[in-house]
């Protein structure tokens, strides 16, 4: 079956959100709408074998997770959680690899949604990283504003221009004045370009946004208990957000009050 073809039947019977194109000799690649935790896009392809059809991440949901590790391999427990997630979606692990096989023509629009929600579950697995300090550092935050007296909303979610939903860690009000604060946090080096890039793509999305939202000032607040971070991070989030230092409360405290800050 000629490529052309294989990208024709696809865009019939996948959402618009799916792109494909022609990838090599025998491949098809389809750029889908899911992310990354980092905002990347989930590609997955299409290999067409004796007639059937083999549905491939080419090993980037698992290259993806490890690069978040700061030893670069997974715990027994993430190895776990992986395995977890294919026997849900019935999704083969081949050579570092998410796949499913022997895919029939008819099944070719569910088998490439399948897969890509396979990795996208795979990548999220990256929160068990840094959920233990990140939990333990927001509370620390939380507990620090009401002491101040800041009116504190956790945990709040907008919706982007991109039509994506944003999780805000902190929105501070003092006297009028709103910060939407997202909180960096992680104990791995690997991981903390990615953390800083979320966030950017979070703030960069929301700024953007005409869905009616009064648009706060956005804050970046490091994490910076552990030596992961580097300037380029912090050169980043300037672009799009003020950005404080949780070793420096007391800057913290005059950013969040002051309307000049």
């Amino acid at each position: 079956m000629k490529q052309a073809d294989i990208c024709g039947e696809l865009t019939k019977t996948l959402p618009s959100l799916f792109e494909c194109s022609i990838h090599r000799d025998n491949e098809v690649r389809v750029h889908t709408p899911l992310l990354f935790p980092d905002g990347g896009l989930v590609d997955v392809f299409v290999i067409e074998r004796d007639g059937q059809f083999i549905i491939s991440d080419y090993g980037d949901a698992l290259s993806w997770l490890r690069m978040q590790s700061a030893t670069g391999t997974l715990t027994p427990n993430q190895q776990s959680l992986i395995d977890d997630v294919r026997q849900t979606l019935g999704i083969e692990r081949h050579h570092g690899q998410l796949e499913l096989r022997g895919v029939r023509l008819e099944e070719l629009a569910e088998a490439v949604n399948r897969l890509a929600q396979a990795v996208v579950r795979v990548a999220d697995i990256w929160f068990t990283f840094r959920t233990r300090n990140r939990h333990s550092v927001a509370d620390e935050v939380d507990e620090w504003l009401r002491e101040q007296n800041f009116r504190v909303e956790r945990g709040v979610r907008h919706q982007g221009k991109s039509g994506r939903s944003w999780q805000i860690d902190f929105n501070v009000t003092y006297e009028g004045l709103t910060s939407s604060v997202f909180l960096l946090s992680t104990g791995s080096k690997a991981a903390a370009r990615q953390v800083s890039e979320h966030v950017f793509t979070g703030c960069s999305d929301l700024r953007n946004s005409d869905a009616g939202l009064v648009m706060p000032r956005f804050v970046s607040l490091f994490d910076d208990t552990l030596d992961v971070w580097r300037s380029e991070d912090f050169n980043l989030l300037g672009e799009v957000s003020a950005t404080a230092y949780w070793s420096r409360p007391d800057e913290l405290a005059i950013l969040l009050t002051r309307i000049d800050a």
